[in-house]
């Protein structure tokens, strides 16, 4: 298993992290929801775009967390998360994602919210959203829609998921 390095998107690393989310999925819509979501001043958040380098500095993976609201309180989505397919399954996207929750916990952000497969968010600390009443805004598996309290401290919201314009929902 590789030591992955992890650091804040850089503004020249847009390229690379379009082209990490088009290689990723099968249609260009995440590494598009990227775009749009960089170009949305309410939702994008600098240092909470997170890239995975290899050990020659090349990006091989991406963990995004933007600005979203639950019941008008702010919280954070981490969507998407991405790796070249040469790197899946080894690592480089998980890296990502820890150095995004961190990042997020170290700039005071209390919850993360994500949409994703069941037996693999749980691994970070994520749980099924629906423990503290919070539900997407349209028809998901409990076991799918789940949130990360990074500081209990905080009160959790409960309601409905308002996500940034760009995701479309």
């Amino acid at each position: 298993m590789s030591i992955w390095t992890t650091r804040p998107e850089r503004p020249g690393d847009a390229e690379a992290v379009h082209a990490i989310n088009a290689a990723a999925f099968p249609t260009p819509a995440e590494a598009d929801l990227v775009d749009a979501l960089r170009a949305d001043a309410e939702a994008w958040i600098d240092g909470l775009s997170l890239v995975t380098e290899a050990p020659d500095g090349t990006l091989v993976a991406h963990a995004l967390l933007t600005r979203c609201h639950v019941d008008g309180h702010p919280a954070l989505a981490l969507a998407p998360c991405a790796a070249l397919p040469a790197q899946q399954r080894r690592g480089a996207a998980s890296a990502a994602i820890r150095a995004a929750l961190e990042a997020a916990r170290q700039q005071g952000e209390s919850l993360v919210l994500v949409l994703g497969h069941a037996d693999y968010y749980p691994r970070f600390g994520f749980e099924p959203a629906s423990r503290w009443g919070i539900r997407a805004p349209f028809e998901v598996p409990d076991e799918a829609m789940m949130a990360l309290v990074l500081d209990s401290d905080q009160p959790v919201p409960s309601g409905v998921i308002r996500y940034a314009a760009a995701f479309g929902v």
